[in-house]
């Protein structure tokens, strides 16, 4: 099974390498921008810790790029495809033997099927009151996970699956984390404290939560490349720093240990959470005439992440 993944996985790869590369030799954007070379760097190098890359890229693309509103979203999906699945495949390889396969495919599939029912369902709640009530949440899963790591109530955390009650409650979950990508939150962090608290082994939330990811951006790319609504240029770059980004912080958090890597899932938890209440205060103040920029942000972000 782990072999089938790994084979579907490298030829999603090569064959989106070469529609985005053609795309790019016919539009006359091959040559990258040397800054989104950097900045891919950096921001997949963290995307690939857990902490995710929504949102320094969107700040990038804001505040640098100066790209067109509506270019945006499509842009950040298409460039953060390639690391992500470069993830998803090297933590496979790495991690994915030790992982429940059922576990594994049953959480991509749920997280895809959310994230297609989410994009109906977005249109009809404020995206800010949803951003809110999760960073709220994770806020509190947060200090319990501390608590657990201080020894202050139990926790598990060196399982490689999971009984199948809770197998049903993560797939269920990994559904409604698909809905919220919709709504600007990405899945990353919710994962990691999730399955950590389950009693996984962090380490193995790994290879789910970007095998999830890397199916879900996959669907969606080709399409934007195809439409024509991204920026190859910057695509093209992401994708030159991504690679070494990627596989640096891939085998980081391979030979991290397990101690410190709960740590960071506690920091990871808190900067998404933190995140989610800037970007809810910032749409609340705006008001509802902020809705549609926030739509189109909110569908960039969970296939970013």
């Amino acid at each position: 099974m782990l072999r089938a993944l790994l084979f579907t996985l490298a030829l999603s790869v090569i064959g989106f390498s070469f529609v985005l590369f053609r795309a790019a030799l016919a539009a006359g954007s091959v040559r990258p921008r040397l800054e989104a070379v950097a900045v891919g760097a950096a921001v997949n190098f963290f995307d690939t810790l857990g902490i995710g890359s929504f949102a320094p890229t969107l700040s990038w693309l804001k505040l640098r790029a100066k790209l067109p509103a509506r270019l945006i979203p499509c842009t950040m999906i298409v460039a953060c495809t390639l690391p992500t699945m470069l993830q998803a495949a090297i933590f496979l390889a790495l991690l994915g033997v030790h992982v429940d396969a059922a576990l594994l495919i049953a959480y991509a599939i749920a997280l895809l099927a959310g994230g297609l029912v989410g994009q109906r369902l977005v249109v009809r709640v404020r995206v800010w009151i949803v951003q809110a009530v999760v960073a709220a949440a994770l806020l509190v899963a947060a200090a319990l996970y501390a608590l657990a790591n201080l020894h202050m109530m139990p926790a598990g955390g060196a399982a490689t699956s999971l009984p199948v009650p809770l197998m049903v409650v993560a797939v269920a979950a990994s559904f409604v984390m698909g809905v919220l990508l919709n709504f600007g939150i990405g899945h990353y962090a919710p994962s990691l404290l999730m399955l950590s608290l389950m009693g996984m082994d962090p380490k193995l939330a790994f290879p789910i939560m970007a095998t999830g990811g890397a199916l879900a951006a996959a669907v969606i790319s080709g399409r934007h490349v195809a439409a024509k609504v991204a920026d190859l240029r910057i695509a093209i770059g992401f994708l030159l720093g991504g690679i070494p980004g990627v596989l640096v912080a891939a085998f980081l958090v391979k030979d991290m240990p397990v101690e410190w890597l709960r740590w960071l899932v506690i920091v990871v938890v808190i900067y998404a959470a933190a995140v989610m209440l800037r970007e809810a205060v910032k749409a609340h103040r705006q008001g509802p005439s902020s809705d549609g920029a926030d739509l189109a942000l909110a569908r960039a972000e969970g296939l970013a992440d």
